[in-house]
């Protein structure tokens, strides 16, 4: 088999790989869930290329990510579901269905009546997926109510800040950071007691109802919490970074040293830092 830029070639790979006799062990083992973190990272890593404005990079991001279509696409045929050319068809139907001003199937001429357009297209739709979700037998709708408009497939900080602000426009939100902070400090308390419990399900959803608190505070103080946190992370590589480059200087590596050497050199990379911001 060889390379080639038809897209049917890469559908073929995908085939091959997932035959059950003659395909890749590791693939043929695979289920939506199993492969849905890779799905995620894959458009992170999209994302990632174009903030840097790497174009090589963003060639083969944009590959693995359509790598991923095919994969989820391959495993709903062998389900009987859809095929990828479902996937394909449904695309471009939603798209020449939603720009009849674009394709010659509408006399929309001005921004707000597209705009009418859209939201008519858009009700429609709904109505179509209300009725698929029923004869499927899907009753719970997370697109419903009052936060429907908060996409659950935003990464989970940023649906949680969503979630949020939405409540908070009918008046359900705290009065002030202060009450946030003791908040914060009750759900501290019932992870520790989690903890001494060792019940991994309960201390997975402590974990989770404390860092919920802690989006709303930075809520609270216009501080966006996932860019607080990528902030965060942009400072843990940066003295983490500083410890290795010390202690290969000092002809060691980070496995041989201890966790006391190593908070050391960290401190001593916080000092500098500091000084830094204060001249």
């Amino acid at each position: 088999m060889e390379p080639s830029k038809d897209i049917s070639r890469l559908i073929e790979i995908m085939a091959a790989l997932r035959h059950p006799e003659t395909g890749c062990p590791w693939d043929i083992e695979q289920n939506f869930q199993t492969i849905k973190p890779y799905t995620i990272e894959e458009a992170y890593e999209v994302s990632d290329a174009i903030e840097r404005g790497d174009m090589d990079d963003l060639c083969e991001e944009l590959g693995d990510l359509l790598l991923q279509v095919v994969f989820h696409a391959r495993m709903a045929e062998e389900a009987g579901e859809f095929s990828f050319g479902d996937v394909v068809n449904a695309i471009t139907t939603k798209m020449i269905r939603r720009h009849p001003h674009v394709f010659d199937r509408s006399d929309a001429d001005t921004p707000d009546a597209v705009k009418i357009q859209w939201d008519e297209i858009k009700q429609a739709e709904k109505r179509e997926r209300a009725e698929r979700r029923a004869r499927r037998g899907i009753t719970e709708d997370f697109k419903g109510g009052f936060l429907g408009s908060v996409q659950r497939s935003f990464p989970a900080l940023t649906e949680a800040l969503k979630l949020q602000e939405r409540a908070a426009k009918v008046g359900f939100d705290w009065s002030a950071p202060e009450p946030i902070l003791d908040k914060i400090e009750e759900e501290i308390a019932e992870l520790r007691a989690a903890l001494q419990e060792g019940d991994r399900a309960k201390v997975s959803d402590e974990l989770g109802d404390l860092i919920f608190a802690v989006v709303n505070i930075g809520r609270h103080v216009k501080a966006d919490p996932e860019q607080a946190l990528r902030g965060t992370n942009t400072k843990f590589r940066r003295r983490f970074n500083h410890i290795e480059h010390v202690l290969e200087a000092e002809g060691e590596t980070l496995e041989d040293a201890t966790l006391e050497r190593m908070e050391e050199i960290w401190q001593a990379a916080k000092a500098i830092e500091r000084a830094l911001v204060a001249r």
